[in-house]
């Protein structure tokens, strides 16, 4: 029976190109995950955009002589097209500076304020000195004056997990120039996350499948909850729909408040631009449907913590209680798929420090399908994981070349040399049942690797079974039948059909090539769809045009499972499926990422 499956992917920040850092923790898990569920037979929804509001839009504006607008067109455009290169399977991938999102973040925004769940609070904000601009906590960085951590952010402590305030922190400074930020007393609207102490805490408590990393991580936030504000004073963001405060030039949302409501207004905006403004309900207000949530692990608090807390308070279901919103009774996150940190030489990847490989080099130099492997295989899935040029060549070489690309490569040239066509297995022994036993039986080992999001096992696996395959033609040595064309057509048929499921197996990490090797097995059509970058004009305002990424993915014909293999179809001799790198890169890197000694 068919799922009702949304795959929420974490919104990546418009203020620059991605590099692989980010895409190893939000991008390619995720589409990994969909294309699975979709070849299973699951209805999918992915989702995501551009997060195009906040100081440090204004700030890199300002750096690039141009308007924020400007800047977060840019970057959204940019950041569209490596996603697209990268084959991320989104059903949209819009951005947050549409009316359709101003207009979802007010409405829950509305429903958390009459349910009682907002405060105004006189509190105390950072400003830088030199600009009068408020400098936002992330950009404030100090000492922990809990644990001690010296490189604590405004918001949080990374090291100890405990919500700070940007005053809180000792020997404070501006992250952007420097500089000590003064702090001054001004009015916000803050979340009254203490409201939900008993909710949150017993919704957790239910999650036991989650990632151990990340169930703790939560836990760890109820034993201590404060109001968290929810406005700034900035001009730049989703204005606040209250008396005494929508006419403030000053005074918009917090860029984390309205980011997070982005899977919800991205959502509507995909019901609304495929023609059933009511379809997005089949993915939230379902019951049965699942909603899994894909970030790196700095993005743990925003949705194990503060998300769940903004639906239920949107639902009436926090320690006040309430009515539901305009949206219904809204479900909550069913897993947050967080991964570690990718890292450069034991460091996190930063533009500022210079540790970094751009998403669009890096593709423009390899292709799209030796980073997906790389990332499925090596990535930081379960512990912070080193990217080293040396572990990618030998990745790209032994496994996805020697392994992967070899087995494709000879059992189809030898197919294609003596026969023209897929053989008839007319001489057929035990040990081709063993194996075509082996690779059926796999379907269920790595799709339940794969429910579960365990990448790295799922594709351990499915390489597994081109190993044997490859060990089988070296113990069968067609090559050597001549004499024996029966015998030589039922290996080289059983071959092919292993090629056949492999291909299946590894259509998620590798949907580029997976095509190519459909087209190489005599198939035709699209076999795993990819992603489109449409140009449309804002539901609300036709003036304002922006690029999106959506697919046609339910006409293409990947499906989890072994299909047998058409008898007399044509084959031709095929072209190499990935080539070989020079070792030699694995110890100076690319002319663009250089290693340095």
């Amino acid at each position: 029976m068919s799922a009702s499956v949304l795959t929420a992917v974490a919104w990546p920040y418009a203020n620059g190109p991605r590099h692989i850092g980010h895409v190893s923790g939000f991008g390619v898990p995720s589409d990994v995950f969909s294309r699975y569920q979709r070849m299973a037979g699951n209805q999918v929804l992915m989702v995501s955009g551009t997060d195009e509001h906040g100081t440090p839009i204004s700030v890199q504006a300002e750096k690039e002589g141009m308007t924020t607008r400007q800047l977060a067109d840019k970057y959204n455009r940019v950041i569209a097209e490596d996603l697209q290169g990268l084959g991320l399977s989104y059903d949209l991938f819009t951005r947050t500076t549409t009316g359709n999102h101003y207009a979802v973040v007010q409405q829950l925004f509305l429903a958390l304020h009459r349910n009682g769940y907002v405060l105004p609070k006189t509190t105390t904000g950072a400003i830088s000195p030199s600009t009068g601009r408020t400098l936002p906590d992330r950009y404030i960085e100090g000492t922990c004056p809990i644990c001690g951590y010296d490189g604590a952010r405004g918001d949080q402590c990374d090291n100890c997990g405990n919500q700070l305030d940007p005053a809180d922190l000792i020997n404070p400074v501006s992250r952007i120039n420097g500089e000590k930020p003064e702090f001054v007393e001004t009015e916000h609207l803050f979340l009254d996350l203490p409201a939900f102490t008993e909710s949150l805490g017993k919704w957790l408590s239910t999650r036991t499948d989650w990632r151990p990393n990340v169930l703790k991580f939560a836990q760890n936030l109820v034993e201590d909850m404060r109001p968290r504000a929810i406005s700034r004073d900035l001009d730049w963001g989703v204005p606040i729909p209250l008396d005494g405060w929508r006419d403030q030039p000053m005074k918009r949302f917090y860029v984390w408040f309205d980011a997070v409501i982005g899977y919800l207004s991205a959502s509507v905006e995909w019901a609304r631009r495929t023609g059933d403004a009511d379809a997005w309900k089949q993915y939230w207000t379902d019951p049965s449907a699942k909603g899994y949530y894909f970030m790196g692990k700095d993005n743990i608090t925003f949705h194990a913590q503060i998300w769940p807390t903004l639906l239920m308070g949107h639902n009436g279901q926090g320690d006040k209680g309430g009515e539901p919103g305009p949206f219904g009774t809204l479900n909550l996150p069913d897993e947050i798929v967080s991964s570690e940190f990718l890292t450069m030489s034991g460091s996190k990847f930063s533009t500022s420090r210079g540790t970094v490989i751009y998403v669009r080099d890096f593709l423009r130099e390899f292709g799209p399908d030796t980073l997906r492997y790389f990332i499925s295989v090596a990535g930081p899935e379960n512990q912070d994981t080193d990217f080293t040029w040396d572990e990618f060549v030998r990745r790209t070489n032994f496994e996805l070349a020697n392994e992967w690309g070899n087995l494709v490569n000879r059992s189809i040239s030898m197919a294609a040399k003596n026969n023209g066509a897929v053989p008839a297995p007319t001489a057929p022994k035990a040990a081709d049942e063993e194996l075509k036993a082996l690779s059926r039986n796999a379907f269920g080992t790595v799709g339940g690797h794969l429910e579960r999001s365990r990448f790295k096992a799922a594709a351990q696996e499915a390489m597994r079974v081109v190993s044997a395959a490859n060990k089988y033609l070296s113990d069968q040595e067609p090559w050597k039948l001549k004499e024996d064309p029966d015998r030589r057509d039922a290996v080289l048929h059983t071959a092919l059909q292993v090629v056949s499921d492999a291909n299946t197996l590894l259509t998620p990490f590798l949907p580029h090539s997976a095509q190519k090797v459909h087209e190489l097995l005599g198939g035709t059509g699209v076999w795993s769809a990819q992603p489109e970058i449409r140009e449309v004009t804002d539901l609300d305002d036709e003036s304002i045009e922006y690029p999106v990424l959506m697919g046609e993915y339910a006409a293409e014909q990947a499906a989890w499972r072994s299909t047998d293999i058409e008898v007399g179809r044509p084959l031709n001799k095929p072209t190499p499926l990935f080539a070989k790198l020079d070792p030699k890169l694995g110890e100076t890197g690319p002319d663009w990422a250089p290693i340095e000694n």
